[in-house]
């Protein structure tokens, strides 16, 4: 029998020790310190399950804490809105997508940067369409261009209207995320279909420190209740809404993430949720939210070490502070996408985000597409077995066999080039000095901005159909006429 084994890269931050150590930190706060739950539905839920009460601070009991963890789904199932299953998160699978909500865009016809409009949500989605190493798709812009209380459903149809392929949402609060969802149903085929096969995540955090807000907790418990998968996720500056230590912003994110998942679980056991946090360095001098820092790239590895130990799905996060498609934008997303792989996130969100994910570029999707398919291939590693290791192939082409070695010409090289060996996607130059002149001797940034405005001109997602386009319209109308004056809770 052939002795065979794959050589695959292996990364981590915390051993078992360390991940214990943050964990009995986390039980500490959540216990005895507490949390603020700004919601008299998300205080019942706690109170109920037995959880200490004292106005709107929380302390939930570790046993609590425990049992929430090991209800959490250790996989969830995300399909594309056909019903075909598209990711599945779990262990270290890893998947990339999109991010949302950004205000500004540079415009891919002028170059020059812009508010974002509805428009460019559809632009981004028809982009990570085509893009084959695009996992799911999220809205990429934050329209200007559509009334405020509305923007996130608009910006959902657009999605839908644009791609085949799962979609990460935000929404303002339940009045808007009830429609969101009514439109994912029609698209399923029904409230039993979309629970069984949903094809949307929604996208919600808390506030630093250790808060929950009403509209948050408010989506947290109508998620829960309709088995819509949901990404809540806190976030932490160091230095600002935590302490500036990695560990303790670490673990201050830990007990918030670990409250909504007791939140969650207490009102729905077993519903589909991804956690982890965005621990952040704020920059002390120009008081940024640093996106290509080290120190993100580390607080995410921990989190991901500590939710394989949970066996709860996690996200990443990618992204960077160059405020153009330059170098800075190539590398910090290069260093980011890499390293989310190797933590073995689950959910890899913001590739392409630009600017402190403040800016959009369609071209960066596509850039990121190239990278994402580089990165696979790394990940994969190698096989090492007896026809791999290819011992009769070096022999017969050894100086001992023959006076002209020739592997160009063995059956062993057509029968393994095209797996073994990486192929370029869009942009990256593997001509000779002469023939990348005679071609123009163009840049990576040119070919990928022609790339992405050939995509943005040719290409064509799956439409839906007459009388649902229809029927998506009426749903819309009717949210504007229902939610023009609502205040919704923050």
């Amino acid at each position: 029998m052939e002795n065979s084994s794959n050589c695959k890269l292996q990364y981590h931050l915390l051993n078992d020790d360390q991940i214990q150590r943050i964990h009995e930190n986390t039980l500490h706060i959540l216990e005895d310190i507490g949390v603020k739950v700004n919601n008299d539905d998300g205080l019942q839920v706690l109170q109920d399950a037995g959880c200490t009460v004292d106005g709107q601070i929380a302390r939930i009991p570790r046993d609590i804490v425990e049992a929430c963890i090991e209800s959490a789904p250790s996989r969830v199932d995300i399909f594309n809105r056909k019903g075909d299953l598209a990711m599945s998160l779990e262990g270290r699978n890893s998947y990339y997508g999109l991010g949302t909500d950004l205000p500004t865009t540079i415009d891919m016809d002028t170059g020059e940067t812009r508010k974002s409009v509805l428009q460019d949500v559809a632009n981004a989605a028809k982009v990570a369409d085509y893009c084959q190493n695009v996992d799911f798709i999220a809205s990429f812009a934050l329209p200007s261009d559509v009334p405020t209380n509305t923007m996130y459903i608009e910006c959902f149809k657009a999605e839908m209207e644009s791609s085949l392929k799962p979609i990460f949402f935000t929404a303002a609060g339940k009045d808007d995320i009830e429609y969101i969802v009514k439109m994912a149903r029609l698209i399923a085929g029904g409230d039993a279909e979309l629970r069984e096969r949903p094809f949307l995540i929604h996208y919600s955090e808390p506030i630093a420190p250790l808060m929950h807000s009403k509209g948050a907790v408010d989506k947290v418990l109508f998620c829960a209740d309709n088995e819509i998968p949901l990404c809540y996720i806190p976030t932490v500056l160091l230095g600002a809404s935590g302490p500036v230590t990695l560990a303790g912003g670490v673990t201050q994110a830990n007990a918030e993430a670990l409250s909504g998942i007791v939140l969650h679980q207490l009102k729905h056991k077993g519903a589909p949720i991804i956690s982890g946090w965005a621990v952040v360095p704020l920059d002390m001098k120009s008081m940024t939210y640093c996106y290509g820092s080290p120190e993100l790239r580390l607080t995410n590895t921990a989190f991901a070490d500590i939710y394989h130990h949970y066996e709860i799905p996690c996200w990443g996060i990618v992204g960077t502070d160059a405020h153009g498609f330059d170098q800075q934008a190539a590398m910090e997303h290069a260093f980011a996408n890499l390293l989310a792989a190797l933590d073995g996130a689950n959910l890899i969100h913001d590739i392409g985000y630009l600017g402190q994910g403040l800016l959009g570029y369609p071209a960066s999707i596509v850039m990121c597409d190239e990278m994402i398919s580089f990165i696979r291939r790394l990940m994969r590693g190698f096989e090492l077995s007896d026809d791999t290791l290819a011992m009769d192939i070096i022999e017969k082409n050894s100086p001992a066999k023959t006076s002209q070695a020739n592997f160009l010409s063995e059956r062993h090289t057509l029968n393994h080039f095209r797996t073994e060996i990486w192929r370029p996607v869009t942009g990256i130059n593997r001509d000779t000095p002469d023939t990348w002149r005679k071609k123009g001797a163009k840049t990576y940034e040119q070919k990928i901005i022609e790339k992405t405005r050939e995509i943005l001109a040719t290409h064509v997602a799956e439409p839906l159909c007459d009388d649902i386009l229809a029927q998506l319209a009426e749903i819309v109308q009717d949210a504007r006429t229902n939610l023009e004056n609502k205040q919704f809770s923050a």
